[in-house]
């Protein structure tokens, strides 16, 4: 079981490889577009779950 877990653990070349191929990817000047896209989609999400957790959970049927 330790031994599948360190295969599945990104390492700091396998890191840095996924960092130059998303730059080359999608540029410079696209990256904070898609972190503020994403910031504000988790942003909802936890508004969203929030919300679920205010309304009563006993529903009468």
């Amino acid at each position: 079981m330790i031994a599948a877990s360190i295969f599945l653990a990104p390492g700091p070349w396998q890191i840095v490889l996924i960092v130059v191929v998303v730059l080359l990817l999608f540029g410079g000047k696209k990256i904070p577009e898609l972190m503020r896209g994403l910031g504000s989609g988790i942003k909802e999400f936890k508004d969203a779950s929030k919300e679920d957790e205010k309304t009563p959970s006993d529903k009468k049927e």
